[in-house]
């Protein structure tokens, strides 16, 4: 009897220990069209019997400070950041792709109030741009596009745009009561802008940047750090799958996914359908492509003086990065 409960006990206790699963914490951007790429991940549409993923939703600000802080196992984060989070000694690896633009590139739009006397990229000059975050992949290829396509000089200081970092949620707002001239909306406030009578775009800097490079340029990346990711590269793996898996469910179930995020979020569903299909991918897995979109970023960027440093992409990936078609 005594050896009976011994055996039992340790098999609970083995098959105790099976439940309990590795946790990844995950930082991403808040914004409606992320909710729908989590949504199949965090209502169990997606499973795994290796880890749990705990995700936070935050905003640019956050996400900034997440990055340096190590706050998260893995975070979305701006491929600029990488580079820079290098030089100064974090090891900050590329784990998978978490923006591309679409070709037809909306989401990336220069807007102004609709009565305003600004009608094409040329009448920014010397005027208010508001940016959500001028070390930003998005604000960065913003600038380069208005460099290379509009031929201004985008210095912060002594350039020929005014460049005003403000949240985002600030900003129509401020375009109304015309403390800014131009403001960049982007995912879900770009959207609203479309459908409203009160603003309209005037540059669409995707598309600039696209007829330029010839590459979908990747503005967001997925990132880990390189302890966690070398002591632990299942876990990571498998939070890659679980997350491609939820991009996935997210464009095979749309009704269900949009119609579900669109009640909790308040969000017209026509948005995520739009996102989707014009805006942004959430692809996760890299390929050759997105290689070269961030290498172009980062040579770009050191060329106009905003990094020391263009790193050789390949050194920065982690050596397990999901390529698509693996």
């Amino acid at each position: 009897m005594i050896r009976f409960i011994l055996i039992l006990s340790i098999s609970l206790f083995f098959a105790g220990s099976s439940w309990a699963k590795e946790v990844i914490t995950f930082g991403y951007l808040s914004d409606p069209s992320h909710e729908a790429v989590m949504w199949a991940l965090k209502n169990g549409k997606v499973k795994s019997d290796l880890i749990e993923v705990q995700a936070d939703a935050l905003q640019i600000p956050a996400l900034i400070q997440a990055t340096i802080s190590q706050t998260y196992d893995v975070v979305q984060t701006a491929g600029m950041a990488i580079p820079r989070a290098r030089s100064k000694g974090l090891d900050l690896r590329i784990i998978g792709t978490a923006l591309r633009y679409h070709k037809a590139g909306e989401g990336a739009d220069i807007w102004v109030k609709k009565d305003s006397p600004l009608q094409s990229a040329a009448d920014l000059k010397g005027k208010k741009l508001a940016v959500y975050s001028l070390g930003s992949s998005g604000i960065t290829l913003i600038r380069i596009a208005l460099a290379n396509s509009h031929g201004f000089n985008v210095d912060l200081k002594g350039g020929d745009i005014e460049f005003v970092e403000m949240p985002p949620p600030g900003m129509p707002a401020a375009l109304e009561s015309g403390t800014i001239d131009a403001a960049t909306l982007i995912h879900s406030q770009a959207f609203k802008a479309q459908n409203t009578d009160a603003f309209r775009s005037i540059v669409s800097t995707a598309p600039d940047n696209y007829k330029t490079f010839g590459v979908r340029m990747v503005s967001a990346v997925l990132a880990g750090y390189g302890k966690k990711l070398d002591s632990k590269p299942e876990l990571h793996r498998e939070f890659l799958r679980m997350l491609h898996a939820s991009v996935e469910y997210a464009k095979s179930n749309s009704d269900e996914v949009f119609n579900s995020v669109a009640t909790e979020t308040g969000t017209n569903v026509e948005f995520f359908n739009r996102w989707f299909s014009e805006y942004s991918n959430f692809p996760v897995l890299m390929n050759d492509e997105d290689m070269r979109a961030i290498q172009t970023l980062w040579d770009q960027a050191k060329e106009l003086g905003m990094l020391k440093e263009s790193p050789d992409i390949k050194e920065t990936m982690w050596s397990e990065t999901l390529m698509a078609g693996q």
